[in-house]
């Protein structure tokens, strides 16, 4: 047995390629990245920078949840945002939403994004076995 495990929840939105939305490796958590798409599949890629920064994050935070995991427990985030001008609402966005927890963190200002979308952001984790995890 691998010891990896694929994570899905319906609170964020299905893989639309061949990945899963994380993958736990013993304790560690990787999350694909996530884009500004909401759990019912509808994105956001007309919206304002806000509110697809604010939906990646929360679609992060989900699956992060879903695994068992709280914010505490990011121990990385890449964040690829197109336009440096975004940079600084990113992070206004970013702390609103992380509150004290500060992960390592690179910010990758791109030029263009797949479909047309502002923010892209993946993570990593060092979720803490629960009780039921081991036996």
């Amino acid at each position: 047995m691998s010891g990896h495990i694929d994570i899905m929840t319906d609170r964020a939105p299905a893989p639309a390629g061949h990945y899963v939305q994380a993958k736990m490796a013993g304790q560690h958590l990787y999350i694909s990245g996530q884009l500004p798409i909401r759990p019912d599949g509808k994105p956001l890629d007309n919206d304002a920078f806000e509110t697809q920064a604010e939906r990646a994050i929360d679609n992060m935070l989900a699956i992060l949840e879903t695994a068992g995991g709280t914010v505490a427990d990011l121990v990385r985030v890449t964040a690829y945002i197109v336009g440096v001008d975004n940079w600084p609402l990113f992070n206004q966005v970013y702390a609103r939403r992380l509150g004290d927890a500060k992960p390592a963190r690179t910010v990758v200002p791109v030029p263009e994004l797949h479909y047309g979308y502002l923010v892209e952001i993946d993570a990593i984790a060092v979720v803490a076995a629960s009780s039921s995890d081991t036996e």
